[in-house]
Formats: C-alpha cells, sequence, structure tokens
C-alpha cells in the first residue's frame, strides 16, 4: 500500500504528529484543572495544527505529460513572477525566468521539468526573505540544480529551490550524474518556499503561464518549444 507522506519529510513527518499527540493527550490528563471551554478550545487548535502538519507533507500520486515538448512546473504554488534575465553561470545567455512561490499550504515536493540529466548542483548560504519576492532568489538560502534536457533541443535549464521567511530546510535526493524523467521527484523544500525555472530565451521557446496562475507539480506545463 502506497503511503501518502514524502520521505523527503524525514523525521519530521513522524517528529511534529508525535509532539502534536502527547501535547493533546498531556491537555487532556489535567483538564480537570481547566476550564471546559478552555480545554476544548486547546484541543481544537491542537488538531488543526496536527492536520496542517501531516498535510504539508503530503505526497499525491501524479502522473506526468509525455510530451517531449512540454517543460512542466517544477513545484506547487503560484506563479510569482516571470521575466527575461541574463543568466551567465549555466545557460551564459539570456533566460525566461519563471518564479513559483510556495505557501505553507502548498505540496511542498519538487519535480524535474522534463527528461533531463543533472550536470551540476549548487548549494548556496544565505539569508531567509519573504520568498514572494524575486529578490529572494538572489540572497536567500538556495540550491540549483543545473540540468541538461535529454530530449530535442538539448538545453540547458535552471531548477533553483529557494527558502523562505519560514523555510528552514532545502532536501535535494538526487545528485550529479542523475538521470530524471519529466515529473520524477527529486527534493522539497520545508515550510513555504519558492521555486524558480530558467530556460534559455529564444523564439522556439513560448510561455504558457501568466504571474497568478496556480500551478502544480509534473502536471501543469509552463512552457512548450514551438516548432518553426
Amino acid at each position: 500500500m502506497r503511503i501518502p507522506f514524502t520521505k523527503y519529510g524525514l523525521p519530521q513527518v513522524v517528529i511534529f504528529p508525535a509532539v502534536l499527540i502527547f501535547a493533546m493527550l498531556s491537555c487532556f490528563a489535567v483538564g480537570r484543572f481547566l476550564p471546559n471551554w478552555l480545554l476544548i478550545l486547546i484541543e481544537f487548535i491542537l488538531t488543526v495544527v496536527l492536520i496542517w502538519a501531516l498535510s504539508f507533507f503530503r505526497d499525491p500520486k501524479r502522473v506526468a505529460a509525455l510530451d517531449t515538448d512540454l517543460l512542466l512546473a517544477p513545484a506547487d504554488g503560484k506563479i510569482a513572477d516571470i521575466e527575461i534575465v541574463e543568466e551567465n553561470d549555466f545557460i551564459c545567455g539570456r533566460a525566461l525566468r519563471i518564479g513559483i512561490f510556495l505557501s505553507v499550504f502548498n505540496v511542498h515536493i519538487n519535480s524535474a521539468p522534463c527528461n533531463v540529466k543533472v550536470g551540476k548542483i549548487t548549494y548556496k548560504p544565505g539569508k531567509y526573505k519573504n520568498a514572494m519576492s524575486s529578490a529572494a532568489g538572489k540572497v536567500n538560502e538556495s540550491n540549483s540544480l543545473y540540468l541538461v534536457r535529454t530530449d530535442s533541443p538539448q538545453d540547458k535549464l535552471i531548477v533553483r529551490q529557494i527558502s523562505g521567511a519560514i523555510a528552514r530546510r532545502i532536501v535535494c535526493g538526487c545528485k550529479e550524474g542523475d538521470n530524471l524523467v519529466g515529473g520524477e521527484k527529486f527534493g522539497m523544500i520545508k515550510f513555504g518556499s519558492r521555486t524558480e525555472l530558467y530556460v534559455p530565451s529564444n523564439e522556439n521557446v513560448k510561455c504558457l503561464v501568466e504571474i497568478g496562475d496556480k500551478v502544480k507539480a509534473g502536471l501543469t506545463p509552463l512552457v512548450k518549444y514551438v516548432k518553426r
């Protein structure tokens, strides 16, 4: 039977619920010393927090599209910004950057945008500013996956995992040299964050989303290669 929680959430997916359940039982044990309304309120709040803690690490089953002309969303969330930037670390030229903001209510698992080979992974320590801002990608803690498409065109891509104001833990379960298929899960960012996709900007690349759109990792197409 498939467990609907991500392995990338360990140990929190075990520890947090255990602590909350212990707190609920402790409150119930000393309930005779508290007014009934206060005990009910405390138990209700702890129950809500328990449900949220479990839902944060949920791992929904998804089947990615097989269209090799598409780049899929690498994260759940809302499109926060779309712009053309100069990317000189890996793509070495103009790139379309799509930023996705993940709230604490989104699924936080990251996945590959298409069939790729992992060329390099670079972790950068940093600050924990609000991930809604595009500036967060420049100053916050981040982990960049430098990818090369294994289908045509064999473009260089970047998926960047970025911590937010609440997030304090980036998890990356792949390593340099690994091959990932489109929609394959490779990690997560715990407790609110941002994920960015970089793709070379040219006349064959068409952006399919707008700012404010809600997307799902491994399901929502962000970019399409247009044959001319």
